[in-house]
Parts: C-alpha cells; sequence; structure tokens
C-alpha cells in the first residue's frame, strides 16, 4: 500500500478564508490525509496539494452561493464542496448525498467531529431521494460526472428558479457548449462560466452555473415536486 505523503502547512489564505473556523478546516486536512487515504476516499497523491487543489478550491465557490440558502452537494464523496463550503457559510443548510456507505460514515464522523450542525449527511443517489426531501435552493457537485448527465441528477432536486454551482475543470466551456440541448429539456434557463478565488487560488475555481425556471427537470418532475413540498398528514396533525 503506498504511504500518504506528509501533509503540508495550511497556507496564509486558508486562516484569511476560514476565519474562526480554521482550526477546523486544519483537522478536517488531517483527516483527509489520514483516514481519507486509508479508507480510499482520497488519492495519496493528493496529499501534497490538499489546501491548494481542494480546501480552498472549494471553498471559494462560496463567493457565488447566497445568502442563507439550502444546498444540496450530489456525490459528495470525502466532502468536497460541502464541507470547507460549511466551514465559511455558517448561514447555510446543506445536505451532502453521497450513495457509498464508507463514504457517508467519514462524512457523518466529519460532521459530528466539526459540530457541523447545520449539515446533513444522507445516503443515497441523486435519482432516488427525489421526492423524498424538500428541494433545495442549490445543488453543488465537483468531479462526479459530465456536465448533461450530472444535469439530468440535480437540476430535479432544485426547487423552482434554483441553480446548479458545479466546480469544474479546463473543459467547462465545451461542456457547457455540448451540453446546451440537454439542459434545455431539462429547464435550465440560463448557463454561465465563473471563475472564483482571486487572491486565494491560483489558477482560479472553474464554476458552472445553471439556472433553473419554474419546472427544473422538466414537466414529468414536477409531480415529484409537488409531492415532496406537501406536509404529510401526521406532521399537519401535529402541528394542531
Amino acid at each position: 500500500m503506498t504511504e500518504a505523503a506528509e501533509l503540508p502547512p495550511a497556507p496564509e489564505q486558508a486562516r484569511e478564508v476560514f476565519g474562526e473556523r480554521f482550526a477546523d478546516a486544519v483537522r478536517y486536512a488531517e483527516l483527509l490525509a489520514d483516514a481519507g487515504v486509508r479508507r480510499g476516499l482520497i488519492g495519496p497523491r493528493e496529499v501534497p496539494r490538499l489546501w491548494e487543489r481542494h480546501l480552498l478550491n472549494c471553498a471559494v465557490l462560496s463567493e457565488v452561493v447566497p445568502e442563507g440558502v439550502t444546498v444540496c452537494d450530489v456525490g459528495s464523496g470525502a466532502g468536497l464542496p460541502g464541507i470547507p463550503l460549511a466551514l465559511v457559510r455558517p448561514d447555510l443548510k446543506i445536505t451532502l448525498l453521497e450513495p457509498l456507505l464508507r463514504r457517508t460514515n467519514f462524512l457523518t464522523e466529519v460532521v459530528e467531529l466539526l459540530d457541523l450542525d447545520h449539515v446533513t449527511v444522507m445516503r443515497g443517489r441523486a435519482e432516488e431521494v427525489l421526492g423524498k426531501f424538500q428541494p433545495v435552493h442549490v445543488v453543488t457537485a465537483r468531479a462526479v460526472a459530465p456536465l448533461d448527465r450530472l444535469a439530468t441528477w440535480g437540476v430535479p432536486l432544485l426547487r423552482p428558479y434554483g441553480e446548479m454551482l458545479l466546480l469544474k475543470g479546463d473543459t467547462a466551456e465545451e461542456e457547457v457548449k455540448g451540453a446546451k440541448a440537454a439542459l434545455s429539456k431539462l429547464g435550465a434557463v440560463k448557463t454561465s462560466v465563473l471563475h472564483v478565488g482571486e487572491g486565494v487560488v491560483d489558477p482560479l475555481s472553474t464554476v458552472v452555473r445553471v439556472e433553473v425556471g419554474e419546472s427544473p427537470g422538466g414537466v414529468r418532475f414536477a409531480a415529484k415536486r409537488a409531492k415532496a413540498a406537501r406536509p404529510s398528514r401526521a406532521g399537519r396533525g401535529r402541528r394542531r
């Protein structure tokens, strides 16, 4: 088994970005470099660049997330970008959605250790949970799948007029062009490529923003969204 390289000290930018949660960010980085590698959640070669390529790259996504919204991090994996986003944005209510048990176990441990009471871990695939939890304002994801496929999973989880904020690489512009027709069918009304993290990360983090209209996912998902939005009879009874 390949041994993980030593985790480098946190760069000065990390102190500025994470602020009062800087110590928690360090603890999370240490967990990724240790248990994350041992449990196969992150490659050992990623350890030397954990701060720049992973934690900070994800944390700067907060620049384009609106205040006080609900967020679902699809295919959260080791918690990227969900955990760094949660550390810098306590105003958000975040669900980390991940299908694999060993990953959800790790995520649950991290959430409890760092006392992230505004974060919930949910096991499942995006297509499986549709209708089982309230649609969200924002869906995030990183390195999960090509844009057109990712949109079929994420867009239906959105509330009307919500948005997907997806961390992508150098091929973002090409992906947007190739997925134009698929996005339109899913109810997307505007797609743009943003660059965030000025003064924090180099190169800047690339974000694909997919904004939807009143019918996220198209007509065939409307009934499931409506069902998810209605309170259960048992819930109505408890409120009387």
